[in-house]
């Protein structure tokens, strides 16, 4: 559930994107010829896609005030990541005579932040020889549906096939013994 969120020396080489607000409220992407959302417009951002919004009536540069709407937006959502603290002191330097420097020293922290994030990203893809706990998690339950299912329909009567009692079931049994020795030795080269 991790996206990495590409800084601006990163983005994209593509020009920016135009967007227009129209009265109506609506936001319209000149590029794609449609109609967006302000979560379209959030997952360009994700997605290191940059872009600029403009009054359709004034030609005002409104981009703040929309990716601000966007946060709140957010927020509304319950994805909280603005601590009320920080959102406190952030409103206090507003007219502060250090106002000025606030932008610059918020852009060099998350930046700094997101190449951290990146770092650890690799340390931890290295350290782990390209394992993904997630997916490896993902596919050793599944194995252990399937064997718990197989071996569930061993006791089913409704699902048990009438066979030969030695050959049939010396089959399956053979095939979950293999099954779970090759479960023990993928999680034995996990630890």
């Amino acid at each position: 559930m991790s996206e990495a969120v590409q800084q601006p020396s990163e983005m994209s080489t593509k020009p920016t994107v135009v967007i227009k607000k129209y009265a109506n409220r609506r936001l319209y992407n000149t590029e794609a010829s449609s109609y967006v959302t302000l979560d379209d417009l959030a997952r360009m951002v994700r997605e290191g896609r940059d872009f600029a919004v403009y009054d359709a009536k004034s030609g005002e540069d409104i981009t703040r005030s929309v990716l601000t709407q966007i946060i709140v937006e957010e927020e509304s959502k319950g994805r909280s990541m603005l601590p009320t603290s920080f959102l406190r002191q952030l409103i206090g330097l507003y007219g502060d005579s250090l106002q000025s420097l606030v932008p610059r020293y918020l852009e060099m922290t998350m930046g700094s932040f997101a190449r951290q994030q990146e770092q650890m990203r690799v340390s931890v893809e290295q350290s782990m020889g390209g394992f993904n706990p997630m997916t490896s998690l993902e596919e050793l339950g599944k194995q252990n549906i399937a064997m718990m299912e197989r071996a569930m329909s061993l006791f089913s009567p409704f699902t048990r096939r009438e066979q030969s009692a030695t050959s049939g079931e010396s089959e399956e049994v053979a095939a979950l013994k293999a099954e779970i020795r090759l479960l023990r030795e993928q999680l034995s080269k996990k630890n």
